[in-house]
């Protein structure tokens, strides 16, 4: 794979790892209230930011190593 289109797949990654993890933590302080139209308690609000997490951590990772083979 070139490159240039990892880092933009890492980048990628990490922006929806953001997203979700914002979300997730939105949810969780919204005491069952509806966020962006979907009913997530406090458990459930866990799934997005663990998922999110790792696309964070996975979209790092794969920058930090294309940036090394240069």
């Amino acid at each position: 794979m070139d490159l240039d289109l990892k880092k933009v797949f890492g980048s990628v990654l990490t922006v929806l790892g953001i997203v979700m993890v914002l979300f997730a933590c939105v949810a969780f302080l919204s005491d069952g209230k509806a966020v962006l139209g979907l009913s997530v308690s406090k458990w459930e609000s866990l799934v997005p930011f663990v998922v999110g997490f790792l696309f964070f951590m996975g979209g790092l990772s794969l920058i930090r190593q294309t940036s090394n083979n240069v």
